[in-house]
């Protein structure tokens, strides 16, 4: 491999590295925002409920949930660190390798200079090129001569690029190094934040563990009204099944009907004859249902800000020991009288009033149903059609505790089975 082959390597060998730790490095800079601004999201809630008449359960899980946010940055910090110090490392090793090839490139311009200049002269070269022995002998002198000064150029252009290569990697190590010192202040005071949330924590649960007798019997009364909420949307949701199927039997009748009609008004056509057609979805019906489930995981929040402070399925209680609660959707701590809106367009089935849960919004997606609920205000009516995080309605207010509650469900409709999902896995984070 000659040196031009060599330094071209060497070139692709770095900046593809470089992209490597580069493509990394924004990576975790993407995480450490998404964290950050889940984390702000998270103080705000808490901001807004220290004016609060009471302490909720609900602004304890949001502290807990800052918690963890903190420490998956305080890993982020971690690994950007990390990353950082390899970098360095990396491109000091360049620089090493880098100087030695630019005085092994150094030499080999001394040689070709040196040889240049005993072939320095026109006349020179021209006597090199007539002493040949023969006509080929002569051509190979030549183009020997031509390549001896495109190499000479080469090497030249090889030294310069690598010094500027040097430069670069140099200012990229200080910049790496200042990015590493300005991450490191961070992680401090980032530790700093988590030692005060769990102090607020322990107070939180302390208070809590005061007032067992009175949380087993509001758990009670809360399990009641999940037990109603959960009745009243199996409910919904059948009627609607049952009203979509007597829909598709009067038109599957009123086909036969005029089909029977054609028959006997034309004697040719024989009814018996022809297959059953069988009843489908419309079209629209079949595109939500397969765009609904192809945004699995990119679906937006039903409300603008919040943080999940129970979680689908089974959720150990913040401070009962040994009590857990089934939740079939996900809770979202927001805003007090935050707006709620669809996660994706469709058309609305039902709007409830349940005693407990407020007013509940059911929206059709396909075969999927996306259930909003303890809504104080709804903008929609069944039937209506509602676009992607088209607002239909704003959230109840606990006004002792100055933060609202979006609870959220999806379900997936199969014939007559209806199976609920895990929302958290639907929507974005």
């Amino acid at each position: 491999m000659n040196s031009v082959s060599r330094l071209l390597l060497t070139c692709f060998l770095t900046f593809t590295f470089v992209g490597f730790g580069q493509s990394t490095s924004d990576k975790l800079k993407r995480e450490q925002a998404r964290l950050e601004q889940k984390i702000s999201d998270t103080k705000f809630l808490l901001s807004k409920s220290q004016t609060a008449k009471e302490t909720s359960l609900n602004e304890l899980k949001v502290i807990e949930n800052q918690i963890i946010y903190r420490e998956q940055l305080l890993k982020n910090y971690d690994n950007q660190i990390r990353a950082a110090e390899l970098t360095v490392q990396s491109k000091t090793q360049q620089i090493d390798l880098l100087h030695e090839k630019i005085e092994r490139l150094k030499k080999q311009y001394e040689a070709l200079l040196l040889y240049a200049y005993k072939h320095r002269n026109k006349y020179g070269k021209m006597m090199s090129i007539f002493s040949s022995g023969s006509y080929f002998e002569a051509v190979k002198r030549a183009k020997y001569l031509e390549r001896i000064s495109e190499i000479q150029q080469q090497q030249f252009l090889a030294i310069q690029q690598n010094q500027a290569l040097i430069k670069e990697e140099i200012k990229a190590i200080e910049k790496e190094k200042q990015y590493k010192v300005a991450i490191i202040q961070e992680k401090s005071k980032e530790k700093d934040a988590i030692e005060s949330d769990r102090k607020k924590q322990q107070e939180v649960y302390q208070k809590f563990k005061l007032e067992e007798s009175i949380l087993i019997a509001k758990l009670a009364e809360e399990e009641q009204n999940k037990k109603v909420l959960r009745d009243r949307i199996n409910t919904a949701i059948r009627n609607e099944i049952a009203a979509a199927e007597a829909r598709r039997k009067k038109k599957e009748a009123e086909r036969k009907r005029l089909a029977a009609e054609k028959a006997a008004a034309n004697a040719t056509a024989t009814v018996a004859n022809r297959p059953e057609p069988t009843f489908s979805e419309t079209n629209e019906s079949m595109r939500l249902n397969t765009s609904f489930k192809g945004n699995k995981g990119r679906l937006p929040w039903p409300v603008d800000k919040g943080s999940i402070t129970e979680n689908f399925g089974k959720n150990a209680h913040s401070t009962l020991r040994n009590v857990t609660t089934n939740n079939r959707g996900i809770d979202i701590s927001t805003p007090k009288n935050a707006q709620v809106r669809a996660v994706f367009e469709g058309e609305v089935t039902s709007v409830l009033k349940i005693p407990g849960a407020g007013k509940v919004v059911i929206i059709k997606h396909g075969d999927y149903r996306t259930v909003y609920s303890n809504l104080q205000d709804t903008y929609v009516i069944s039937g209506m059609k509602v676009s992607t995080k088209k607002v239909i309605g704003s959230l109840l207010l606990d006004e002792a505790r100055n933060m609202s509650v979006a609870h959220f469900e999806i379900h997936h409709v199969v014939g007559s089975t209806v199976t609920c999902l895990n929302p958290a896995l639907w929507v974005s984070h």
